[in-house]
């Protein structure tokens, strides 16, 4: 007997116990998608080479043509707070969305789509959201988990040929119906139920399903004109045992009889459509199941494999989209908004947040666009995109909060002026869709990075399910190996493996070194808590943080390699410190947190020579913060998705940047002519080009104004005084009246 079948008979009855079952919908999770990057961390040895061999990000000249035209003019039609209070989108956006293929970027051109690659539809979206969500929420979700992934990976030609080119141009709009009301981030426990029958359907017998079920949160459901329906199947007539034939996902052309469709929720306000769906005994064929009868029971993995990729995508544009906006908003008013006699922005505590967002915005884009490198190169990085689903989503609710909080009161008031109320309002809902962020943090990120990043466990999963004592002792020996190189390179320091960028080398040894001592906690958890560690989500959400903070912060290092900006290298080291500073912290939570003896003693030893990883000084991020108030370029390349709506606040803080930038230093003396004045024209006829002049402080007027309204009608308890003007007699506001919006419009 080997030495490794020795050890193996010796751990497989302990192993067997230790390690947690796993369930079919744990089982086609843990093996959807692909490892990238993120399994080099996971095991302690970041190659920095390698990650240059994502590449850059590529656009086709298609593409960027259609960025610079379709994209543009459709941002050039959006007015945010008119959208807002339509409670939908205009019918020339609808028909522009339509003619122009936005709903068919994912599909190929030879089905009459567009084929765009990853990185195009991350792109399109993004600049769609940093001027209005609910039309960026409108276009994603075609292209996003539903109907037209489904059928392009599991699809029967004859679906393929009817449906792809009517999704392409937009005469059939989908939606997907997953969540339910008793299942919601446990989708694979959803109650809707579809049982095997025959019945007379268009003439003919047909072999089919009676589908009962119950769908909520459903976008797009109020105007779709198909809906993708996932359910479980069963077959009665099969003997005990072998009835449940699992998760099924079928089409269903709307209207159906049986089916009610068109009601709306109203997610946070949000003009986007988002409804229930119900359905009572509606017969579905099987020719109506993605991919036929022979993926009857397959549902659940084909969400899965779809969602390995598709996490990376819309989500994070979304997140990407709040945060330039927010950057670009907060520091933009900060230049122009004065107080004390100085732009707020020079005030050290407005800009230690601009400072900080920014580094945030480096770090999160850089992931973003590095995953889509990988998925453009043809990986699926489940977990990577889990980790980016939960990332960008909290980053840019993060700046629109900091956001808030420089504006102040201009931010708080709602009107076409305002700036990120409705990007406030409007944050929770990336958090919440396609996994919770709670569930995400706690249940995915690390229970499935253990799993699939980890370089043994897989294998030693494998040997105990089979029952295999020298696989098991193999894997055990070579898991071994991985531990005591990584209580070495935490004791003493990790080599630096590959060639990162020189300016970054530092950051990258420190990158290295974090990823060792990451890599050893992770095994002694895993080791002292075996399948309990399952269970304890604190914990467990610890680790996937550590590990997405590795993986964003090695992002950064790739991005500033594939950018070739030197200008952008002081946010680069900015956002790894950040990064490394927030992983050494959440270790040292997670060794005061482990619930076993001796743990202090544990921590101080792997955690020992991180003392000097102290975060961004204050002289840092002043630093950064004049960087960005000096330098638009900067800004313009740190928020390069950024689009010029129709109107609105946004605009107008544009018109009033650009104008600005022309007059350059001489604005400071224009406003201080303005503080003793109290007058434009006067201040403007100080300076050596009046009419510019004027032009600027009106823009920052505009710029600083709210929004006021008339009351829609007498105040109750309020009794007016006799010869007092009634609101529509009452003379108009010394501010810019309100603008116009359109009343609310159909859909379709």
């Amino acid at each position: 007997m080997s030495f490794a079948s020795m050890i193996g008979r010796w751990a497989m009855q302990p192993f067997s116990r230790a390690l947690p079952p796993l369930g079919d919908t744990e089982r086609a999770a843990l093996e959807a998608g692909t490892v990238g990057f993120e399994g080099q961390l996971f095991a302690g040895r970041p190659d920095f080479s390698a990650l240059g061999t994502a590449g850059p990000n590529r656009l086709s000249a298609r593409e960027q043509a259609f960025l610079d035209h379709e994209v543009r003019a459709l941002c050039g039609m959006l007015d945010d707070h008119a959208i807002d209070q339509a409670h939908d989108l205009p019918p020339e956006v609808w028909r522009y969305l339509r003619e122009n293929r936005f709903f068919g970027m994912i599909i190929p051109e030879s089905f009459g789509g567009l084929g765009f690659g990853h990185f195009a539809h991350a792109t399109v979206v993004a600049r769609i959201a940093t001027v209005n969500v609910a039309t960026a929420v409108t276009v994603m979700v075609p292209n996003s988990l539903g109907p037209a992934e489904l059928l392009l990976r599991y699809g029967t030609d004859a679906q393929k040929q009817h449906y792809l080119p009517r999704l392409a141009d937009g005469r059939e709009l989908p939606c997907f119906g997953l969540t339910s009301p008793y299942a919601g981030s446990d989708a694979a426990s959803i109650p809707d139920r579809g049982v095997v029958v025959e019945r007379e359907f268009e003439g003919r017998r047909t072999r089919g399903f009676l589908v009962d079920f119950d769908k909520r949160y459903i976008t797009l459901a109020p105007v779709a004109t198909v809906v993708g329906l996932a359910f479980h199947a069963y077959d009665d007539s099969r003997p005990e045992g072998e009835r449940e034939l699992g998760i099924t996902c079928a089409l269903i052309p709307v209207p159906h009889e049986g089916m009610g469709i068109g009601r709306r929720h109203r997610p946070m306000d949000s003009a986007f459509m988002n409804g229930p769906i119900h359905g009572h005994q509606v017969f579905v064929p099987m020719d109506w199941v993605i991919g036929g009868e022979a993926q009857v029971g397959q549902g659940w993995r084909m969400l899965m494999e779809c969602l390995a990729a598709g996490r990376a995508i819309s989500l994070p544009a979304l997140g990407s989209a709040m945060q330039q906006t927010a950057l670009y908003v907060s520091n933009g008013y900060a230049q122009i908004r004065e107080q004390f006699g100085l732009p707020i922005g020079k005030f050290h505590a407005i800009a230690g947040l601009l400072a900080q967002m920014s580094a945030e915005l480096y770090a999160s884009d850089a992931a973003r666009r590095f995953t889509a490198a990988a998925l453009d190169a043809g990986e699926r990085p489940s977990v990577a995109s889990a980790i980016l689903k939960v990332q960008l989503t909290e980053a840019g609710r993060r700046a629109v909060n900091h956001g808030m909080d420089i504006l102040g009161g201009k931010g708080i008031i709602a009107g076409p002026s305002n700036l990120l109320g409705i990007a406030y309002r409007q944050a929770p809902i990336a958090i919440t869709v396609e996994g919770a962020n709670i569930l995400t943090r706690a249940l995915i990120v690390f229970g499935q990075g253990a799993v699939r990043c980890h370089p043994h466990v897989l294998d030693e999963m494998a040997a105990v399910q089979a029952h295999d004592e020298a696989a098991l002792g193999r894997a055990l020996i070579a898991h071994g190996g991985h531990v005591i190189r990584n209580l070495w390179h935490s004791l003493f320091g990790a080599p630096l493996v590959g060639e990162p960028p020189e300016a970054l080398a530092r950051e990258a040894r420190l990158i290295a070194h974090m990823s060792a001592k990451y890599a050893l906690t992770a095994d002694l958890a895993m080791g002292l808590l075996g399948g309990k560690l399952k269970r304890m989500e604190l914990l467990s959400a610890r680790l996937g943080d550590v590990l997405a903070h590795l993986y964003l912060a090695s992002a950064c290092v790739w991005r500033y390699q594939v950018d070739a900006a030197p200008a952008l290298l002081p946010f680069a080291q900015a956002a790894i410190r950040l990064q490394i500073d927030a992983a050494g912290r959440i270790l040292r939570e997670l060794y005061a947190n482990l619930p076993t003896g001796g743990r202090r003693v544990i921590g101080a030893l792997v955690l020992r020579r991180i003392a000097h990883l102290a975060p961004l000084r204050d002289v840092q991020l002043l630093a950064l913060a004049e960087l960005l108030r000096t330098q638009p370029d900067i800004v313009a390349r740190l928020c390069p998705d950024l689009s010029e709506p129709a109107a609105g606040g946004l605009r107008d803080l544009m018109h009033a940047l650009e104008l600005g930038a022309r007059l350059g230093d001489e604005t400071a003396a224009l406003n201080k002519v303005l503080r003793r004045t109290n007058s434009l024209d006067e201040a403007a006829r100080s300076a050596a080009d009046p009419a510019l002049a004027l032009a600027y402080l009106q823009a920052a007027d505009k710029v600083i104004q709210v929004d006021d309204f008339a009351p829609a009608g007498p105040v109750a308890g309020f009794s007016r005084a006799a010869g007092m003007p009634s609101p529509s007699m009452q003379p108009p506001s010394a501010h810019p009246p309100e603008r116009t919006t359109p009343r609310p419009v159909p859909a379709v």
